[in-house]
């Protein structure tokens, strides 16, 4: 039975309810020094039918593109480096000489299995969900998937999600630099030399402080559109959020992996690493930069972080948050946060996953709690959860802080 595309995403989302995900498996210990990375080629697939691929713009992905027939081209869509989380992000751009009707396969070598649902735009700023009777996708774990697209002259765009780039993060904290209390510092920077900067929110003393991370992770746009609706609400011009901001400093990095974001890459930074793996080397210059501007920020004031959290996305929503038996700054701020938050929701049932574990990971997550005694979470969205959903969470997760904290 062929389902359209919102009807597919509610029954979806209405699943999670009856029976909730259990997560990931335990955290696996990797080495996090540089690793070798392959680089795609920057170009445009020209086939002799007259229809052509771009991989020419930042946060692109795809490999290689093969013509089968008039009708069916097979792309390649491959990961930077070896091993890697199954997170296949493509995104590319098409057009053609004249009207066609073609069939898209996504093929991702020995390496990953379709996960994204696509989406379109006429844009590549709007981006929609195509209709399900354009979209074959077989099994849990498909090593390939079918896509019908209409091209013609006009470019059309394809990704797995909507494309959040560097340029876009920029422009929305030259936003945020508008207002009086906001300001912003260079932290150090990226492998290929881009600003690693962290935006101070609030006009308070730095004696309890908070911090907010994403997009470690590059193809995470879920989780990065809830860090961004948490960090809106913080700033509204509301009694609330100005009496929050006068006792409390929001300090916010929204992108902790410019490098990768502008690569296309599906999970790790230039260094070929996984930036969430090395919160204990401190190996990779993301993490070495803001692990060192909170210990300087906490040597410098003697004040404190009470409350942090890392937004992500992955296949459902999902809380992890640390040991519930440990105390930190704040202690049981988190599991009262996302229960009175989740509350607000109509018919929303938080999953919560504590860590059994009383012992330091490699997660930034175990990071804040272990080094700084914050209050943490990893904030996971799942991949295909309504946007107007994680707008809520965003905005209830904040106002719920901005209330206990009062």
């Amino acid at each position: 039975m062929k389902l359209a595309p919102l009807v597919f995403l509610i029954l979806l989302f209405a699943c999670k309810s009856s029976q909730q995900w259990e997560g990931q498996g335990p955290i696996q210990v990797v080495a996090t020094e540089n690793k070798e990375v392959s680089f795609q080629e920057k170009q445009v697939f020209r086939t002799p039918s007259g229809v052509h691929f771009s991989n020419d713009f930042e946060g692109a992905r795809l490999n290689g593109v093969e013509q089968v027939n008039d009708t069916l081209f097979r792309l390649e869509i491959l990961p930077e480096n070896t091993p890697i989380n199954p997170s296949p992000w493509y995104a590319f751009k098409l057009w053609s000489e004249g009207p066609k009707n073609l069939w898209l396969e996504f093929t991702y070598g020995e390496t990953g299995f379709h996960r994204y649902y696509p989406k379109v735009s006429q844009d590549g700023i709007e981006f929609y969900l195509v209709d399900s009777l354009d979209f074959i996708s077989e099994g849990e774990r498909p090593k390939t998937a079918m896509l019908k697209v209409k091209s013609g002259t006009d470019t059309l765009w394809v990704a797995a999600q909507d494309l959040v780039g560097t340029h876009d993060v920029e422009a929305w904290k030259d936003e945020l630099e508008k207002l009086s209390f906001v300001s912003t510092q260079v932290i150090g920077k990226s492998t290929q030399g881009r600003n690693l900067e962290v935006l101070k929110i609030g006009r308070a003393e730095d004696k309890e402080m908070l911090m907010v991370i994403s997009q470690q992770h590059p193809p995470e746009v879920t989780g990065y559109l809830a860090m961004k609706a948490f960090v809106e609400t913080i700033i509204e011009d509301s009694p609330e959020a100005e009496k929050f901001r006068s006792k409390y400093n929001l300090y916010l990095m929204p992108q902790m992996n410019p490098d990768g974001v502008a690569n296309g890459h599906w999970r790790h930074n230039v260094g070929g690493v996984d930036t969430n793996r090395d919160w204990v080397n401190l190996n990779q210059p993301e993490v070495q930069a803001l692990t060192r501007f909170m210990e300087s920020k906490v040597e410098e004031t003697g004040g404190q972080f009470i409350f942090a959290a890392d937004f992500h996305s992955t296949w459902e929503d999902i809380f992890y948050t640390i040991n519930e038996d440990l105390k930190g700054n704040r202690p049981g701020l988190i599991p009262k946060l996302i229960k009175r938050s989740s509350k607000k929701i109509p018919d929303y049932v938080p999953n919560i996953r504590p860590t059994e574990t009383n012992q330091r990971s490699v997660t930034s997550n175990s990071y804040f709690f272990f080094v700084h005694g914050a209050e943490s979470m990893t904030f996971e969205v799942g991949d295909n959860t309504p946007r107007d959903l994680i707008r809520q969470k965003g905005e209830s997760t904040a106002r719920t802080l901005m209330k206990i904290l009062k």
